[in-house]
Protein backbone atom coordinates (compact mmCIF):
# COMPACT_ATOMS: atom_id res chain seq x y z
CA UNK A 1 0.00 0.00 0.00
CA UNK A 2 1.45 3.51 -0.93
CA UNK A 3 0.69 5.91 1.31
CA UNK A 4 1.22 9.24 -0.13
CA UNK A 5 0.20 12.05 2.27
CA UNK A 6 1.34 16.25 1.47
CA UNK A 7 2.32 16.56 4.95
CA UNK A 8 5.79 18.23 4.42
CA UNK A 9 3.65 20.78 1.80
CA UNK A 10 1.07 21.51 4.24
CA UNK A 11 2.89 21.80 7.26
CA UNK A 12 5.79 23.89 6.33
CA UNK A 13 3.87 26.39 3.94
CA UNK A 14 1.74 27.45 7.23
CA UNK A 15 0.78 30.58 6.20
CA UNK A 16 -0.30 29.54 2.49
CA UNK A 17 -3.67 28.97 2.11
CA UNK A 18 -5.38 25.82 0.88
CA UNK A 19 -8.35 27.04 -0.56
CA UNK A 20 -12.09 25.94 0.70
CA UNK A 21 -14.70 24.13 -0.54
CA UNK A 22 -18.32 25.03 -0.99
CA UNK A 23 -20.78 22.47 -1.32
CA UNK A 24 -24.87 22.22 -1.93
CA UNK A 25 -26.26 23.19 1.33
CA UNK A 26 -28.51 22.38 3.29
CA UNK A 27 -28.70 18.46 3.02
CA UNK A 28 -32.62 17.57 2.73
CA UNK A 29 -31.85 13.55 2.64
CA UNK A 30 -29.36 10.59 4.10
CA UNK A 31 -28.33 9.68 7.44
CA UNK A 32 -24.94 11.69 8.55
CA UNK A 33 -23.13 10.51 12.11
CA UNK A 34 -19.68 11.35 12.42
CA UNK A 35 -17.18 9.93 15.23
CA UNK A 36 -14.15 11.85 16.23
CA UNK A 37 -11.75 13.26 18.80
CA UNK A 38 -12.96 15.36 21.30
CA UNK A 39 -10.98 18.17 21.08
CA UNK A 40 -12.22 22.20 20.78
CA UNK A 41 -11.47 22.19 16.79
CA UNK A 42 -13.25 19.40 15.75
CA UNK A 43 -16.45 20.57 17.76
CA UNK A 44 -16.34 23.69 15.63
CA UNK A 45 -16.21 21.03 12.46
CA UNK A 46 -18.81 19.27 13.36
CA UNK A 47 -21.16 21.91 14.99
CA UNK A 48 -20.59 23.49 11.41
CA UNK A 49 -21.60 20.76 9.74
CA UNK A 50 -24.43 19.65 11.73
CA UNK A 51 -26.12 23.49 10.04
CA UNK A 52 -26.20 21.86 6.61
CA UNK A 53 -29.07 19.25 7.74
CA UNK A 54 -32.80 19.96 6.86
CA UNK A 55 -35.36 18.29 5.51
CA UNK A 56 -35.40 14.34 5.99
CA UNK A 57 -31.64 14.54 6.40
CA UNK A 58 -30.50 12.51 9.94
CA UNK A 59 -27.42 13.80 12.00
CA UNK A 60 -26.00 12.15 15.05
CA UNK A 61 -22.38 12.83 16.83
CA UNK A 62 -20.29 11.04 19.16
CA UNK A 63 -16.74 13.03 20.29
CA UNK A 64 -14.71 11.22 21.84
CA UNK A 65 -11.12 10.37 23.09
CA UNK A 66 -12.13 6.80 22.66
CA UNK A 67 -12.89 6.91 19.08
CA UNK A 68 -9.54 4.75 18.25
CA UNK A 69 -11.01 1.91 20.31
CA UNK A 70 -14.23 1.80 18.75
CA UNK A 71 -13.82 2.92 14.97
CA UNK A 72 -12.71 -0.28 13.50
CA UNK A 73 -15.67 -2.22 14.57
CA UNK A 74 -18.20 0.75 14.52
CA UNK A 75 -17.29 0.96 10.73
CA UNK A 76 -16.68 -2.61 10.11
CA UNK A 77 -20.80 -2.90 10.53
CA UNK A 78 -22.76 -2.84 7.50
CA UNK A 79 -24.07 -0.59 7.45
CA UNK A 80 -21.66 1.28 9.17
CA UNK A 81 -22.46 2.98 12.22
CA UNK A 82 -20.91 6.03 11.48
CA UNK A 83 -21.01 7.60 7.86
CA UNK A 84 -17.78 9.79 8.56
CA UNK A 85 -14.32 9.12 10.68
CA UNK A 86 -12.33 12.05 11.34
CA UNK A 87 -8.91 10.98 11.13
CA UNK A 88 -5.05 12.03 11.19
CA UNK A 89 -1.98 10.19 10.21
CA UNK A 90 -2.31 7.56 12.48
CA UNK A 91 -6.07 6.74 12.71
CA UNK A 92 -6.37 6.37 9.41
CA UNK A 93 -4.39 3.15 8.98
CA UNK A 94 -6.65 0.91 10.93
CA UNK A 95 -9.10 1.48 8.28
CA UNK A 96 -7.29 0.82 5.40
CA UNK A 97 -5.83 -1.91 6.28
CA UNK A 98 -8.96 -3.42 6.92
CA UNK A 99 -10.43 -1.35 3.89
CA UNK A 100 -13.42 0.49 5.79
CA UNK A 101 -13.59 4.38 3.87
CA UNK A 102 -13.89 5.05 0.61
CA UNK A 103 -11.99 6.20 -2.86
CA UNK A 104 -13.32 10.11 -2.46
CA UNK A 105 -12.52 11.44 -6.18
CA UNK A 106 -16.21 11.23 -7.44
CA UNK A 107 -17.77 13.58 -4.43
CA UNK A 108 -15.02 15.81 -4.99
CA UNK A 109 -15.34 16.02 -8.51
CA UNK A 110 -19.35 16.77 -7.88
CA UNK A 111 -19.07 18.66 -4.45
CA UNK A 112 -15.31 19.81 -3.52
CA UNK A 113 -14.08 21.43 -6.47
CA UNK A 114 -12.37 24.67 -4.76
CA UNK A 115 -10.30 21.40 -2.20
CA UNK A 116 -6.48 22.13 -3.16
CA UNK A 117 -4.19 19.41 -4.14
CA UNK A 118 -2.27 19.61 -0.96
CA UNK A 119 -5.75 18.85 1.16
CA UNK A 120 -6.34 15.47 -0.29
CA UNK A 121 -4.60 12.57 0.94
CA UNK A 122 -4.04 9.92 -1.90
CA UNK A 123 -3.56 6.26 -1.17
CA UNK A 124 -2.42 4.03 -3.91
CA UNK A 125 -3.51 6.49 -6.78
CA UNK A 126 -6.95 7.21 -4.69
CA UNK A 127 -7.89 10.26 -2.42
CA UNK A 128 -8.97 8.58 0.91
CA UNK A 129 -9.28 11.64 3.18
CA UNK A 130 -9.59 15.28 3.25
CA UNK A 131 -6.85 17.18 5.56
CA UNK A 132 -8.00 20.51 6.98
CA UNK A 133 -5.25 21.21 9.34
CA UNK A 134 -1.72 20.57 10.54
CA UNK A 135 -0.62 20.07 14.15
CA UNK A 136 1.97 18.98 16.19
CA UNK A 137 3.46 18.73 19.91
CA UNK A 138 5.42 21.29 21.45
CA UNK A 139 6.13 23.27 24.13
CA UNK A 140 4.37 26.25 25.54
CA UNK A 141 5.67 27.77 28.67
CA UNK A 142 4.79 30.68 31.13
CA UNK A 143 7.40 33.80 30.53
CA UNK A 144 6.38 35.27 33.76
CA UNK A 145 7.48 32.39 36.04
CA UNK A 146 10.93 31.88 33.21
CA UNK A 147 11.63 35.23 34.64
CA UNK A 148 11.12 34.62 37.81
CA UNK A 149 14.01 32.11 37.63
CA UNK A 150 16.18 34.14 35.42
CA UNK A 151 15.48 31.28 32.67
CA UNK A 152 14.95 31.46 28.58
CA UNK A 153 12.13 29.37 27.22
CA UNK A 154 13.97 26.30 26.86
CA UNK A 155 15.38 24.63 24.26
CA UNK A 156 16.62 21.25 25.04
CA UNK A 157 14.74 18.41 27.24
CA UNK A 158 17.93 18.82 29.02
CA UNK A 159 16.92 23.08 29.72
CA UNK A 160 13.30 21.53 30.33
CA UNK A 161 14.74 19.66 33.09
CA UNK A 162 16.89 22.49 34.27
CA UNK A 163 14.20 25.29 34.46
CA UNK A 164 11.77 22.79 36.17
CA UNK A 165 14.43 22.05 38.51
CA UNK A 166 14.85 25.78 39.34
CA UNK A 167 11.26 26.31 39.49
CA UNK A 168 11.03 23.64 41.99
CA UNK A 169 13.63 24.83 44.27
CA UNK A 170 12.57 28.53 44.38
CA UNK A 171 9.47 27.29 45.87
CA UNK A 172 7.09 28.37 43.14
CA UNK A 173 5.29 25.36 42.07
CA UNK A 174 6.26 21.98 43.20
CA UNK A 175 4.69 20.03 39.83
CA UNK A 176 5.94 22.71 37.30
CA UNK A 177 5.73 20.37 33.96
CA UNK A 178 3.22 18.22 32.35
CA UNK A 179 3.26 16.06 29.29
CA UNK A 180 0.87 14.17 27.79
CA UNK A 181 1.30 10.62 29.52
CA UNK A 182 -2.06 9.41 30.23
CA UNK A 183 -1.73 5.53 29.76
CA UNK A 184 -3.21 5.20 26.25
CA UNK A 185 -2.59 6.11 23.29
CA UNK A 186 -1.36 9.78 24.72
CA UNK A 187 1.63 7.98 26.48
CA UNK A 188 3.05 6.13 23.25
CA UNK A 189 3.28 9.60 21.40
CA UNK A 190 5.71 10.88 23.71
CA UNK A 191 7.68 7.81 23.61
CA UNK A 192 7.46 8.12 19.70
CA UNK A 193 8.47 11.91 19.80
CA UNK A 194 11.11 11.57 22.38
CA UNK A 195 12.48 8.17 20.53
CA UNK A 196 12.47 10.47 17.00
CA UNK A 197 14.04 13.19 19.03
CA UNK A 198 16.91 11.38 20.24
CA UNK A 199 17.49 9.69 15.87
CA UNK A 200 15.89 6.45 16.93
CA UNK A 201 14.75 4.05 14.33
CA UNK A 202 11.43 2.37 14.87
CA UNK A 203 11.78 -0.94 12.59
CA UNK A 204 14.80 -3.08 10.92
CA UNK A 205 15.52 -1.25 7.64
CA UNK A 206 12.82 -2.74 4.88
CA UNK A 207 10.87 -4.82 7.70
CA UNK A 208 8.33 -4.91 10.26
CA UNK A 209 10.80 -5.61 13.17
CA UNK A 210 11.28 -3.87 15.64
CA UNK A 211 14.23 -1.66 16.95
CA UNK A 212 13.64 0.52 19.65
CA UNK A 213 15.75 -2.25 22.62
CA UNK A 214 19.32 0.10 21.87
CA UNK A 215 21.09 2.62 23.78
CA UNK A 216 18.57 5.52 22.03
CA UNK A 217 15.78 3.54 23.46
CA UNK A 218 17.03 3.93 26.71
CA UNK A 219 17.64 7.20 26.85
CA UNK A 220 14.60 7.63 25.46
CA UNK A 221 12.67 6.40 28.56
CA UNK A 222 15.50 7.98 31.32
CA UNK A 223 14.39 11.43 29.85
CA UNK A 224 10.71 10.33 30.08
CA UNK A 225 10.72 9.58 33.88
CA UNK A 226 12.95 11.90 34.37
CA UNK A 227 10.60 14.58 33.04
CA UNK A 228 7.63 13.15 35.06
CA UNK A 229 9.49 13.38 38.41
CA UNK A 230 8.61 17.24 37.95
CA UNK A 231 5.22 16.36 37.22
CA UNK A 232 2.18 15.67 39.28
CA UNK A 233 2.54 12.17 40.58
CA UNK A 234 -0.99 11.36 39.08
CA UNK A 235 1.04 11.95 35.52
CA UNK A 236 -0.66 8.79 33.73
CA UNK A 237 -3.91 10.52 34.52
CA UNK A 238 -2.71 13.62 31.79
CA UNK A 239 -4.10 14.04 28.61
CA UNK A 240 -5.43 17.34 26.85
CA UNK A 241 -8.65 17.35 28.88
CA UNK A 242 -6.79 17.38 32.14
CA UNK A 243 -3.52 19.23 31.42
CA UNK A 244 -5.45 22.48 29.71
CA UNK A 245 -7.24 23.52 32.76
CA UNK A 246 -4.55 22.53 35.00
CA UNK A 247 -2.62 25.55 33.09
CA UNK A 248 -5.32 27.48 33.03
CA UNK A 249 -5.77 27.77 36.73
CA UNK A 250 -1.89 28.74 36.42
CA UNK A 251 -0.79 25.65 37.69
CA UNK A 252 1.80 24.83 35.45
CA UNK A 253 5.01 26.62 33.92
CA UNK A 254 5.94 24.40 31.01
CA UNK A 255 3.72 21.96 29.19
CA UNK A 256 4.05 19.56 26.30
CA UNK A 257 0.49 20.32 24.04
CA UNK A 258 -0.92 19.59 21.32
CA UNK A 259 -0.69 23.12 19.04
CA UNK A 260 -4.59 22.46 18.73
CA UNK A 261 -5.18 22.99 22.51
CA UNK A 262 -3.58 26.33 22.21
CA UNK A 263 -6.20 28.44 21.35
CA UNK A 264 -7.73 27.24 24.29
CA UNK A 265 -4.67 28.22 26.42
CA UNK A 266 -4.47 32.30 25.13
CA UNK A 267 -8.31 32.87 25.13
CA UNK A 268 -10.39 34.90 27.17
CA UNK A 269 -12.28 31.64 28.86
CA UNK A 270 -11.71 29.86 31.75
CA UNK A 271 -8.37 31.37 32.47
CA UNK A 272 -6.59 35.05 34.08
CA UNK A 273 -4.65 37.70 32.08
CA UNK A 274 -2.17 36.89 34.06
CA UNK A 275 -1.58 33.69 32.67
CA UNK A 276 -3.42 34.34 28.97
CA UNK A 277 -0.64 36.74 28.48
CA UNK A 278 2.08 35.16 29.87
CA UNK A 279 1.58 32.09 28.05
CA UNK A 280 4.18 31.53 25.30
CA UNK A 281 4.07 28.53 22.47
CA UNK A 282 7.13 27.58 21.36
CA UNK A 283 9.35 25.12 19.50
CA UNK A 284 9.50 21.33 20.76
CA UNK A 285 13.11 20.78 22.36
CA UNK A 286 15.68 18.55 20.80
CA UNK A 287 17.35 16.34 23.46
CA UNK A 288 20.70 14.58 23.24
CA UNK A 289 22.52 16.58 21.06
CA UNK A 290 19.97 16.63 18.34
CA UNK A 291 18.77 19.10 15.96
CA UNK A 292 15.59 17.10 15.17
CA UNK A 293 12.56 18.55 17.37
CA UNK A 294 11.06 15.72 19.69
CA UNK A 295 7.72 15.41 18.03
CA UNK A 296 5.99 14.98 14.91
CA UNK A 297 4.10 16.45 11.74
CA UNK A 298 0.59 16.03 11.83
CA UNK A 299 -2.84 16.58 9.74
CA UNK A 300 -6.03 15.61 10.23
CA UNK A 301 -8.64 15.08 7.91
CA UNK A 302 -12.53 13.29 7.26
CA UNK A 303 -13.38 10.36 5.60
CA UNK A 304 -16.04 8.70 4.41
CA UNK A 305 -17.01 4.69 5.40
CA UNK A 306 -17.09 2.55 2.85
CA UNK A 307 -20.17 0.32 4.28
CA UNK A 308 -22.86 2.64 3.89
CA UNK A 309 -25.49 4.01 1.42
CA UNK A 310 -23.91 5.69 -1.87
CA UNK A 311 -26.71 8.79 -0.40
CA UNK A 312 -25.44 8.51 2.80
CA UNK A 313 -22.01 9.14 1.80
CA UNK A 314 -22.54 11.65 -0.48
CA UNK A 315 -24.76 13.83 2.25
CA UNK A 316 -22.01 13.13 4.48
CA UNK A 317 -19.66 14.53 2.48
CA UNK A 318 -21.52 17.42 1.51
CA UNK A 319 -21.78 18.24 5.37
CA UNK A 320 -17.99 17.36 6.01
CA UNK A 321 -17.02 20.19 3.39
CA UNK A 322 -19.71 23.18 4.96
CA UNK A 323 -18.12 22.01 8.20
CA UNK A 324 -14.81 23.30 6.80
CA UNK A 325 -16.02 26.41 5.46
CA UNK A 326 -14.24 29.65 5.39
CA UNK A 327 -17.40 30.93 7.75
CA UNK A 328 -16.44 28.04 10.28
CA UNK A 329 -12.49 29.36 10.34
CA UNK A 330 -13.51 33.14 10.60
CA UNK A 331 -15.32 31.91 13.77
CA UNK A 332 -12.60 29.50 15.08
CA UNK A 333 -9.51 31.35 13.59
CA UNK A 334 -7.22 30.58 16.92
CA UNK A 335 -8.70 26.93 17.45
CA UNK A 336 -6.42 25.32 15.34
CA UNK A 337 -3.59 25.77 12.81
CA UNK A 338 -6.46 25.46 9.45
CA UNK A 339 -5.40 24.49 6.09
CA UNK A 340 -8.27 26.94 4.39
CA UNK A 341 -7.94 30.18 2.62
CA UNK A 342 -9.67 32.38 5.24
CA UNK A 343 -7.04 31.54 8.36
CA UNK A 344 -5.37 33.95 9.52
CA UNK A 345 -2.12 32.53 11.30
CA UNK A 346 -1.60 33.56 14.58
CA UNK A 347 0.03 33.42 18.21
CA UNK A 348 -1.82 29.93 18.36
CA UNK A 349 0.19 28.61 15.18
CA UNK A 350 3.83 29.95 16.68
CA UNK A 351 4.22 26.62 17.71
CA UNK A 352 3.29 24.34 15.07
CA UNK A 353 5.37 26.46 12.36
CA UNK A 354 8.20 26.17 14.65
CA UNK A 355 8.30 22.67 14.56
CA UNK A 356 7.40 22.64 11.31
CA UNK A 357 10.45 24.60 10.00
CA UNK A 358 12.88 22.57 12.11
CA UNK A 359 12.67 19.61 10.15
CA UNK A 360 10.10 17.15 12.36
CA UNK A 361 9.29 14.04 10.78
CA UNK A 362 5.49 13.10 10.17
CA UNK A 363 4.37 10.40 12.23
CA UNK A 364 5.29 7.21 10.91
CA UNK A 365 1.97 5.77 8.53
CA UNK A 366 2.90 2.38 8.75
CA UNK A 367 0.04 -0.60 8.96
CA UNK A 368 1.98 -1.95 11.77
CA UNK A 369 3.16 1.26 13.43
CA UNK A 370 0.07 1.27 15.35
CA UNK A 371 0.65 -2.15 16.96
CA UNK A 372 4.76 -0.73 18.07
CA UNK A 373 2.57 2.50 19.99
CA UNK A 374 0.52 0.17 21.62
CA UNK A 375 2.99 -1.80 23.01
CA UNK A 376 4.70 1.82 24.19
CA UNK A 377 1.68 2.89 25.95
CA UNK A 378 0.84 -0.31 27.56
CA UNK A 379 4.66 -1.27 29.11
CA UNK A 380 6.12 2.37 29.87
CA UNK A 381 3.74 2.69 33.04
CA UNK A 382 6.01 -0.32 35.14
CA UNK A 383 8.95 1.65 34.24
CA UNK A 384 7.99 5.30 35.00
CA UNK A 385 6.11 3.83 38.31
CA UNK A 386 9.91 2.31 39.19
CA UNK A 387 8.79 -1.71 38.79
CA UNK A 388 11.16 -2.15 36.56
CA UNK A 389 14.56 -0.74 34.40
CA UNK A 390 14.71 0.48 31.03
CA UNK A 391 16.22 -2.69 29.45
CA UNK A 392 13.40 -5.02 30.70
CA UNK A 393 10.86 -2.18 29.85
CA UNK A 394 12.24 -2.37 25.90
CA UNK A 395 12.42 -6.32 25.65
CA UNK A 396 8.64 -5.85 27.24
CA UNK A 397 7.62 -3.62 24.18
CA UNK A 398 9.38 -6.13 21.83
CA UNK A 399 7.92 -9.28 22.65
CA UNK A 400 4.73 -7.85 22.73
CA UNK A 401 4.72 -5.64 19.77
CA UNK A 402 6.13 -9.24 17.89
CA UNK A 403 2.99 -11.01 19.01
CA UNK A 404 0.61 -8.96 17.85
CA UNK A 405 2.64 -8.44 14.23
CA UNK A 406 2.74 -12.35 13.97
CA UNK A 407 -1.06 -11.86 15.16
CA UNK A 408 -1.60 -9.85 12.07
CA UNK A 409 0.81 -11.25 9.90
CA UNK A 410 3.12 -8.60 9.81
CA UNK A 411 5.81 -11.25 10.87
CA UNK A 412 6.29 -14.76 10.23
Amino acid sequence: MNFRTPISAILIALGLSAGSAIAACPVSSGNISILANDFPALHAIVDTAETCISGDATFSKNLTDKHREIAVAAMTANPAEYSAKIVANSSIVPLLNDDLIRPLDDLIAKHGQNLKPNQLIKIDGKVMAVAFMANAQHLVVRQDILDQVDMAAPATWEEVLETAKAIKDADIMDYPFAMLTKSDWNLGEEFVNMYIGHGGEFFKPGTAEPAVNNEKGVATLNMLKALTEYSNPDFLTYNTGVVAPLWESGELAMAQMWGSSIGQLIDDEGSTPEVVNNTLPVNAPTVAGGSTPSSTLWWDGFTIAKNISDEDAEATFIAMVHGISEDMVKANNDKAVWLMDAYQPGKAAEGVSAVASSGAEPYPMLPYMGLLHEAFFKELPDFLQGNEDANQTLMDIEAAYTTAAKEKGFLQ
